[in-house]
Protein backbone atom coordinates (compact mmCIF):
# COMPACT_ATOMS: atom_id res chain seq x y z
CA UNK A 1 0.00 0.00 0.00
CA UNK A 2 2.76 2.48 0.53
CA UNK A 3 3.97 2.63 -2.47
CA UNK A 4 0.37 3.76 -3.98
CA UNK A 5 -0.20 6.31 -1.36
CA UNK A 6 3.93 7.66 -1.74
CA UNK A 7 3.04 7.97 -5.50
CA UNK A 8 -0.57 9.71 -4.36
CA UNK A 9 0.75 12.28 -2.17
CA UNK A 10 3.92 12.87 -4.72
CA UNK A 11 1.80 13.93 -7.22
CA UNK A 12 -0.03 15.86 -4.69
CA UNK A 13 -3.49 14.01 -5.38
CA UNK A 14 -6.02 13.90 -2.11
CA UNK A 15 -7.38 10.64 -1.36
CA UNK A 16 -9.11 9.06 2.08
CA UNK A 17 -7.54 5.53 3.25
CA UNK A 18 -10.84 3.43 4.19
CA UNK A 19 -9.26 0.54 6.52
CA UNK A 20 -11.73 -2.46 5.75
CA UNK A 21 -11.87 -6.08 6.68
CA UNK A 22 -10.36 -8.62 3.55
CA UNK A 23 -11.72 -8.59 0.79
CA UNK A 24 -10.70 -10.51 -2.83
CA UNK A 25 -12.84 -9.01 -4.88
CA UNK A 26 -13.68 -5.65 -6.09
CA UNK A 27 -17.79 -6.36 -5.28
CA UNK A 28 -17.10 -7.58 -1.74
CA UNK A 29 -14.76 -4.36 -1.29
CA UNK A 30 -18.28 -2.46 -2.26
CA UNK A 31 -19.89 -4.48 -0.14
CA UNK A 32 -17.53 -3.85 2.62
CA UNK A 33 -17.31 -0.35 2.41
CA UNK A 34 -21.02 0.23 1.91
CA UNK A 35 -20.53 1.95 -1.61
CA UNK A 36 -22.02 1.10 -4.22
CA UNK A 37 -20.26 -1.08 -6.96
CA UNK A 38 -20.55 0.95 -9.70
CA UNK A 39 -18.12 3.58 -7.66
CA UNK A 40 -15.38 0.76 -6.99
CA UNK A 41 -12.77 0.29 -9.90
CA UNK A 42 -12.21 -3.31 -11.06
CA UNK A 43 -8.11 -3.33 -11.97
CA UNK A 44 -8.02 -6.38 -14.46
CA UNK A 45 -4.11 -7.38 -15.63
CA UNK A 46 -4.44 -8.25 -19.24
CA UNK A 47 -1.52 -10.67 -20.56
CA UNK A 48 -0.45 -10.58 -24.72
CA UNK A 49 2.61 -11.92 -26.04
CA UNK A 50 3.67 -8.35 -26.08
CA UNK A 51 3.16 -7.70 -22.26
CA UNK A 52 0.80 -6.79 -19.96
CA UNK A 53 -2.07 -3.80 -19.95
CA UNK A 54 -4.74 -2.81 -17.38
CA UNK A 55 -8.29 -3.12 -17.76
CA UNK A 56 -10.06 -0.66 -15.26
CA UNK A 57 -13.78 -1.07 -14.82
CA UNK A 58 -16.76 -0.85 -12.70
CA UNK A 59 -16.20 -3.37 -10.09
CA UNK A 60 -20.05 -3.90 -10.78
CA UNK A 61 -19.43 -4.84 -14.31
CA UNK A 62 -17.87 -7.55 -16.53
CA UNK A 63 -14.96 -7.11 -18.97
CA UNK A 64 -15.94 -7.83 -22.23
CA UNK A 65 -12.43 -9.70 -23.77
CA UNK A 66 -13.80 -8.88 -27.40
CA UNK A 67 -13.36 -5.21 -26.66
CA UNK A 68 -10.18 -5.42 -24.80
CA UNK A 69 -8.99 -7.13 -27.84
CA UNK A 70 -9.89 -3.97 -29.79
CA UNK A 71 -8.69 -1.51 -27.14
CA UNK A 72 -4.99 -3.05 -27.31
CA UNK A 73 -4.93 -4.10 -30.79
CA UNK A 74 -3.90 -8.09 -30.47
CA UNK A 75 -5.78 -10.88 -30.70
CA UNK A 76 -4.43 -12.86 -27.93
CA UNK A 77 -5.09 -10.57 -25.00
CA UNK A 78 -6.51 -12.79 -21.46
CA UNK A 79 -6.56 -12.35 -18.39
CA UNK A 80 -3.12 -12.56 -16.31
CA UNK A 81 -3.13 -16.02 -13.78
CA UNK A 82 -2.45 -15.06 -10.29
CA UNK A 83 0.91 -17.09 -10.91
CA UNK A 84 1.46 -14.65 -13.75
CA UNK A 85 0.33 -11.31 -11.40
CA UNK A 86 2.43 -13.09 -8.32
CA UNK A 87 5.12 -13.15 -10.00
CA UNK A 88 5.54 -9.62 -12.55
CA UNK A 89 3.61 -7.36 -10.22
CA UNK A 90 5.85 -8.35 -6.62
CA UNK A 91 4.71 -5.19 -3.87
CA UNK A 92 0.93 -5.74 -5.20
CA UNK A 93 -1.24 -7.88 -3.54
CA UNK A 94 -3.47 -9.92 -5.73
CA UNK A 95 -6.94 -8.07 -6.28
CA UNK A 96 -5.07 -5.01 -5.00
CA UNK A 97 -3.39 -3.79 -8.49
CA UNK A 98 -3.81 -0.15 -8.64
CA UNK A 99 -5.05 1.79 -11.80
CA UNK A 100 -2.18 3.42 -12.04
CA UNK A 101 -0.23 3.69 -15.35
CA UNK A 102 2.95 5.66 -14.35
CA UNK A 103 3.04 3.67 -11.31
CA UNK A 104 3.38 0.35 -12.90
CA UNK A 105 4.84 1.15 -16.15
CA UNK A 106 1.97 -0.51 -18.73
CA UNK A 107 -0.25 0.74 -21.07
CA UNK A 108 -4.23 0.99 -19.42
CA UNK A 109 -7.62 1.29 -20.31
CA UNK A 110 -10.40 2.69 -18.64
CA UNK A 111 -14.16 2.11 -19.63
CA UNK A 112 -16.05 5.46 -20.33
CA UNK A 113 -18.47 4.55 -17.16
CA UNK A 114 -15.23 4.71 -14.88
CA UNK A 115 -14.88 8.46 -15.84
CA UNK A 116 -17.95 9.12 -15.23
CA UNK A 117 -17.85 9.77 -11.70
CA UNK A 118 -16.83 12.04 -8.99
CA UNK A 119 -15.05 10.02 -6.98
CA UNK A 120 -13.82 6.38 -6.95
CA UNK A 121 -12.37 3.69 -4.89
CA UNK A 122 -9.83 1.20 -5.54
CA UNK A 123 -8.16 -1.34 -3.32
CA UNK A 124 -4.49 -1.18 -2.36
CA UNK A 125 -4.56 -3.83 -0.49
CA UNK A 126 -6.85 -6.63 0.66
CA UNK A 127 -7.96 -4.45 3.40
CA UNK A 128 -7.27 -1.00 2.37
CA UNK A 129 -9.12 1.01 -0.14
CA UNK A 130 -8.39 4.65 -1.23
CA UNK A 131 -11.39 7.22 -2.04
CA UNK A 132 -9.87 9.67 -4.87
CA UNK A 133 -11.21 11.81 -7.85
CA UNK A 134 -11.51 9.81 -10.58
CA UNK A 135 -10.44 12.66 -12.45
CA UNK A 136 -7.28 13.21 -10.22
CA UNK A 137 -6.12 9.70 -10.38
CA UNK A 138 -7.23 8.66 -14.59
CA UNK A 139 -7.45 12.42 -15.85
CA UNK A 140 -3.63 12.91 -16.07
CA UNK A 141 -2.30 9.32 -16.53
CA UNK A 142 -1.76 8.07 -20.07
CA UNK A 143 -4.89 6.44 -19.78
CA UNK A 144 -7.11 5.40 -23.25
CA UNK A 145 -10.59 5.60 -22.28
CA UNK A 146 -12.51 3.02 -24.48
CA UNK A 147 -15.73 0.86 -24.14
CA UNK A 148 -14.76 -2.55 -22.51
CA UNK A 149 -17.49 -3.94 -20.61
CA UNK A 150 -20.26 -6.22 -21.61
CA UNK A 151 -23.37 -4.18 -22.81
CA UNK A 152 -26.33 -6.00 -20.52
CA UNK A 153 -29.33 -6.23 -22.05
CA UNK A 154 -32.87 -7.31 -21.09
CA UNK A 155 -35.30 -8.92 -23.55
CA UNK A 156 -33.28 -7.81 -26.55
CA UNK A 157 -32.68 -4.10 -25.18
CA UNK A 158 -29.37 -2.43 -24.48
CA UNK A 159 -29.75 -1.00 -20.80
Amino acid sequence: MSGVTEYLEGKGIPYESLPHDPTFTAIDEAGELKVAADDVLKTLVLKTHGGYSLAVIPASRLLDLNLARDAVGAHDVKLATEDDIERDFTGFELSAIPPLPSLLGIPTYADPQVMRHESVVFAVSQTTSIRVRAHDVLGDESVTVVPLIQQLTWAGEQL
